[in-house]
């Protein structure tokens, strides 16, 4: 288009939205047009749609041309003049702003204040000037308003056809209190079409036409036209055979006729199918326009549909064309009536021409700014302005109800508008509510709407409220038996509202009830206006008159009103905006949501014709599972994946419930199916998390039976399905791993996993129509073998981690094999734990001499799952999860090793096996392996320590074992010696004394008992070597090296007097065999006093006696529990202790006798000191004398520990730079 053009329209089926100007450079938007020299009229029109070539100019007819001859191309079919062969725009259809509504679902709702046909527009705002009456349907989206005319002419005729709105006939009769008859078009208005339609024919350029008068215009769109059906009320057409074929085609009954058209479904992603078929052109359902235009009168969005003919010429590129009398003047309802057409679509020219008697007489231009101070017609624009502004007012403030179909009603020659709300009309007089034709159209564009803002809602959640109360209006208006379709799909939509995969934010106010952001049923009263009560008449019909009146809705008392600026103000909101309110309760959620699948699968139900309906099916009646204890373990994941790979070939057949595969039942049944298996694997998920395990069962029973009914019927799986069903697998497996592990509680998880609610119920028979939903009961029974319950969670797990690696989701669930791999290692390493505590458990039932087959049996099956465990968290790069099975293998190994240990017929422990010796090395080689797994321990200090201190263990065993049952028949002494030594000196490199940690006083008792250990071997070595003085020395050494060492880390302890006491004693004895060798009196005195010095830290040790036997004695307990080679016992083993305390007592009198010989035997003269030490001898051994052995214990042992600090009175304890 040149930039000369004002005027654009695209060519057919033209979406593009195109700004007409009414400037020659095309610079702006919208025409102002001046009603008077202070008030601007601000108006903008754009063409979102145009069927209708580009403008052509038209033909200036010569003067005295003869408008009543036809000329040669009259009634033939023009793209120019469109539908408007007869002149003006054909007269209103009932549903013509649905058309528009349907094409133009995007601006419903919020965009756009009214949509209607240009005619009815005009109409409205010519109200205060006309006498004529004015009956229109008013229905509500939103804040949008959908005007058609109601021709109650064509209504009655066609209610006495077909039995249809005859209470409204008789409501009519008695409000205007006359007996209704249908009121005929005179002739002069035939004739007046007639010849205007002429003229317009004539004005083509082209055959039998005028030569133009204006320049050529561009012409480099292309052009296309639109048929165009007849619909009711009947539109005015030519009287040919077609006439009478539309009439017959009307007589249809309405019910039947209205043809839902193609609803505009959501978007894919949501996976709602294409729903209605094709049938939207019928029955007046299309939009028949030539142009669909969104005007802005002021502040009013309107989206318009005019038919009015543009045509090139003058100095503008657009303008219209008018026919008229020259001997009748232009009056105020003819210059409304031509400026709104300009103004509506912006032409800024109009061309009127001036006949006498159809013979032409004068054209005249007038532009459209000017139409307004026409002689004889001059108007105000700002009182049409007040004017739309107050019936747009008083429209929005009693319109109130979604789905209602209200009736806007001015009698001819009367000032009184009133509104009357047909549809509770309707409800009063018991008729059903597909009576009303208006009903179904009406629903049909709530669920465009709604769908079309579903496509929005994702952004931004403030749609929900909108569509839900959309979607709600919708189901109340139509009937399931008759459309089922809509209804399901509309349920499925509610169901969608509410998302169950992602966590719900706060609202604003709070607020956790679902509810609606509009009132459904709410009216405004602060416009209303009541009649004032006339005074009473006998008459009952005036009575029956004023009971009609009062049942208006609202009335506008008299037109001059809408005259007066601001006189109605639209008081309610329409809907206010806001987010949808949603509990943050994930159970409640979900109820709402299987709540409305329940309801979307009885629509789809009622629809599905079949002969015979199957049996109930008792929920509470658990379905027999074939358990085999036998053959169980053996099973693979096939159970579980049965169902998913019989649904990947397409279904051709009926399914079970005789649905044909591809229609629309089928799709919706898939969704909701789906649905409802994702709202209860949410519920099971919630019931985990508050460790409700039987609850979770039960819903997670509940969701892979819904995904059985899913698949029975589906075709070839989307990913996203498969997806889920991992999902659903791995929630099983976690719950059946729960459940074996908190056993305890297996009664109220029973009671949790019987308990059905009726919604469940109605669920599940609905999917027993479609499937036997038995193909999960493996997975989902509540057994009670624990083994049985690990491995029904191994194959969830197994069967999940199958899906993620198909080839169908081999791309999309990359990033969660990582997960699935770790709960298979998991499930694995508990499998593994489970089967080496049966070991376990087997070696401490009875004394066995070898190791029995179903051992050995429980040993591979634990391996072998460790081994699976450790290449899961291998292939995920989990190291420390890696070092727990290691661990546990290593534990393993142990069991394995103590099973080897070989029993004498006495029952007496034989000699260290090398079956022993093997599983330790074993075991000592996994925990190693370990250790390098984690690297450090600041990697993971909880499982490093535990490894390490494993690993500690497993030496001193090995080093214990070797040195208490020395394989002496197979090793030779100094072999075993180097052994014993080796294990437990690297033991005691793993004993971590200085960390603080839980295990730091085990770590040093350990490294005490090590030390002792090592001493007395020493010790024992000294004893027995012979020959090799250089060897007994170094035994010497080591002896007293390891000795100094364990008393210091006893005495440490303070809480290991019994062991500090023992090795006390042994290191008095290892100075009493030094001394033996000894000849020399001087250096015998020297080698006792060192003993007796020895002897004397013993008082340490019957201190800490002392104190725990005078406790014992308060609490007035005695314990005598067993203590361990490896671990401090808690409290005293008495036994022990009257044992030690014994030998103690030998010991010590017999140091302090030899003593007491020497000293005084001894020839050099005695100093005053070895005097006063000689007495301090004699006194204690004769106290020690005096003691009665039946004296008891705590006496005892406090009698030696005075004795002790008699001989020492200056020591404090230990010496602490003993082993510096």
């Amino acid at each position: 288009m040149s930039s000369s053009d004002g005027y654009t329209e695209p060519g057919d089926h033209a979406q593009e939205e195109n700004i007409i100007s009414t400037g020659d450079n095309n610079k702006h938007d919208s025409a102002i047009c001046s009603g008077s020299s202070s008030s601007q009229i601000k108006s903008c029109a754009v063409v979102k749609y145009c069927a209708a070539p580009p403008a052509s100019t038209y033909a200036l007819l010569q003067e005295k041309t003869d408008l009543k001859l036809p000329p040669a191309n009259w009634l033939r079919e023009n793209a120019q003049l469109g539908t408007t062969v007869l002149g003006s725009s054909s007269k209103g259809k009932p549903f013509s702003s649905f058309g528009m509504a349907y094409d133009f679902i995007d601006c419903i709702g919020d965009d756009v204040d009214v949509v209607s046909d240009s005619e009815n527009i005009k109409k409205l705002l010519k109200i205060p000037y006309s006498k004529s009456h004015v009956s229109m349907a008013v229905h509500r989206v939103g804040r949008t308003l959908l005007l058609d005319e109601l021709d109650i002419q064509e209504l009655f005729m066609r209610s006495s056809q077909t039995g249809d709105w005859t209470w409204l006939k008789d409501f009519y009769q008695r409000l205007m209190d006359q007996k209704w008859q249908r009121k005929k078009k005179s002739k002069e208005h035939w004739y007046q079409k007639a010849i205007l339609s002429k003229f317009l024919y004539y004005s083509i350029n082209g055959d039998c036409a005028a030569e133009p008068v204006a320049e050529n215009l561009n012409d480099d769109e292309e052009c296309g036209g639109r048929e165009f059906g007849s619909s009711w009320p009947t539109a005015f057409t030519s009287s040919d055979a077609g006439e009478s074929a539309a009439c017959k085609q009307e007589r249809v009954p309405m019910d039947r006729k209205f043809a839902i058209g193609q609803v505009t479904s959501a978007p894919q992603e949501q996976n709602l199918p294409a729903l209605f078929n094709e049938g939207e052109n019928s029955q007046g359902l299309r939009n028949d326009f030539v142009r669909n235009i969104m005007w802005t009168f002021e502040d009013i969005h309107m989206l318009v549909g005019s038919n009015m003919p543009i045509f090139g010429g003058g100095r503008y590129p657009a303008v219209s064309l008018k026919l008229r009398d020259n001997n009748k003047p232009i009056n105020i309802l003819t210059g409304i009536d031509y400026w709104l057409d300009n103004l509506m679509c912006n032409v800024p020219e109009l061309v009127m021409c001036f006949h006498v008697n159809g013979i032409v007489q004068k054209y005249e231009m007038i532009k459209t700014e000017d139409i307004p101070h026409l002689e004889n017609s001059t108007f105000s624009t700002r009182v049409v302005k007040d004017i739309a502004q107050n019936i747009l007012s008083f429209l929005k403030s009693n319109c109130t109800k979604e789905g209602h179909t209200y009736w806007l009603f001015k009698a001819s020659g009367s000032d009184i508008v009133k509104l009357y709300d047909l549809t509770t009309l309707c409800e009063e007089a018991e008729e059903e509510k597909s009576h009303n034709p208006f009903t179904l159209p009406v629903a049909v564009l709530l669920y465009k709407v709604a769908c079309n803002l579903m496509l929005k809602a994702r952004e931004n959640r403030k749609h929900y409220g909108t569509i839900r109360t959309l979607l709600l209006n919708c189901i109340k208006l139509l009937d399931q038996d008759r459309h089922p379709q809509i209804i399901a799909s509309a349920h499925y939509m509610l169901s969608e509202l509410f998302q169950l995969d992602e966590p719900q934010e706060e609202d604003d106010d709070g607020g956790e009830s679902y509810r609606a952001c509009g009132s459904e049923d709410s009216y405004s009263n602060d416009d209303r206006e009541e009649e004032d009560d006339e005074s009473d008449d006998s008459s009952s019909d005036n009575h029956g008159r004023m009971q009609d009146a009062s049942k208006a809705v609202a009335v506008i008392r008299s037109v001059g009103e809408l005259s007066v600026p601001e006189k109605y103000k639209s008081t309610q909101l329409i809907r206010p905006g806001g987010a949808f309110p949603i509990s943050q309760d994930k159970e409640e959620r979900c109820r709402h949501v299987l709540n409305y699948v329940l309801k979307g699968l009885k629509a789809v139900d009622s629809s599905i014709k079949k002969e015979s309906e199957l049996p109930a099916v008792d929920p509470n009646t658990p379905i027999p599972l074939k358990y085999e204890d036998g053959s169980a373990a053996e099973k693979g994941v096939s159970p579980f994946l049965e169902r998913v790979g019989h649904s990947q070939a397409d279904q051709k057949h009926p399914t079970r419930s005789g649905m044909i595969p591809g229609t629309w039942q089928h799709q919706m049944k898939l969704q909701l199916f789906l649905k409802a298996s994702k709202a209860y694997y949410v519920l099971s998920d919630a019931a985990t998390n508050l460790l409700k395990y039987g609850r979770a069962l039960r819903y997670i029973k509940l969701s892979l039976q819904s995904y059985d009914a899913y698949c029975a019927i589906g075709g070839a799986l989307h990913p996203q399905a498969l997806l889920f069903h991992s999902h659903c697998l791995s929630l099983c497996g976690d719950i059946q791993l729960m459940l074996a592990q908190n056993s305890n509680n297996r009664a109220a998880y029973q009671e949790e996993y019987g308990y059905q609610t009726k919604e469940d119920q109605e669920i599940l028979h609905n999917l027993h129509r479609e499937s036997s939903c038995q193909a999960f009961n493996m997975a989902t029974d509540l057994a009670t073998d624990l083994e049985y319950q690990l491995f029904v969670s191994s194959k969830c797990y197994e069967a999940a981690y199958e899906l993620l690696v198909s080839h169908a989701l081999k791309e999309e669930a990359s990033d969660q094999l990582a997960q699935a791999l770790k709960r298979l290692g998991n499930i694995r390493n508990e499998m593994g734990v489970y089967y080496m505590n049966q070991a376990a458990a087997m070696q401490t039932e009875q004394v066995k001499t070898s190791v029995s087959a179903a051992e050995q049996e429980m040993w591979k099956k634990s391996f072998a799952f460790f081994e699976k465990g450790m290449k899961d968290f291998e292939a995920i790069g989990d190291n420390t999860n890696k070092a727990l099975l290691l661990c546990n293998t290593g534990k393993l190994m142990r069991i394995c090793a103590q099973a080897h240990s070989t029993v004498s017929v006495d029952d007496s422990r034989g000699e260290f096996s090398p079956e022993e010796a093997l599983y330790y090395h074993k075991a000592i080689d996994y925990y190693l392996r370990a250790m390098r797994s984690l690297t450090c321990r600041e990697n993971h200090q909880p499982i490093w320590d535990s490894v390490n201190w494993e690993l500690s263990t497993t030496y001193f065993t090995l080093a214990t074992l070797l040195q208490d049952y020395a394989p002496l028949s197979r090793k030779a002494p100094e072999q075993i010696e180097r052994e014993v030594t080796e294990a437990m000196m690297k033991s005691l490199k793993y004993c971590d004394v200085h960390t603080e940690s839980a295990r730091q006083l085990l770590y040093q008792y350990r490294a005490a008992t090590i030390h002792h250990r090592l001493a007395s071997m020493y010790h024992s070595c000294f004893r027995n070597q012979v020959g090799d003085e250089r060897l007994r020395k170094h035994h010497r050494s080591l002896a007293e090296l390891h000795y100094s060492k364990a008393v210091y880390l006893f005495l440490s302890l303070k809480d290991a007097p019994c062991e500090l006491l023992r090795a006390l004693l042994e290191r008095v004895a290892f100075a009493e065999f030094t001394m033996a060798a000894q000849n020399s009196s001087t250096a015998k005195q020297k080698s006792l006093t060192a003993a007796l010095e020895i002897m004397a830290e013993t008082r340490c040790a019957f201190q800490m006696i002392h104190k725990e036997l005078l406790e014992e004695q308060t609490e007035g307990s005695h314990a005598a529990l067993p203590g361990s080679s490896g671990c401090p016992a808690p409290g005293l083993n008495l036994q022990e202790v009257t044992k030690l305390t014994a030998l103690f007592e030998s010991r010590f009198s017999d140091l302090l006798l030899q003593l007491i010989k020497l000293m005084t035997k001894t020839k050099r003269k005695p100093s005053k000191k070895d005097e006063e030490l000689l007495q301090s001898y004699r006194n204690v051994y004769s106290k020690l004398l005096r003691c009665d052995k039946n004296t008891p214990l705590l006496a005892r042992v406090g009698l030696y520990a005075e004795l002790l600090q008699q001989l020492t009175p200056n020591a404090d304890g230990y010496d602490a730079n003993v082993l510096s």
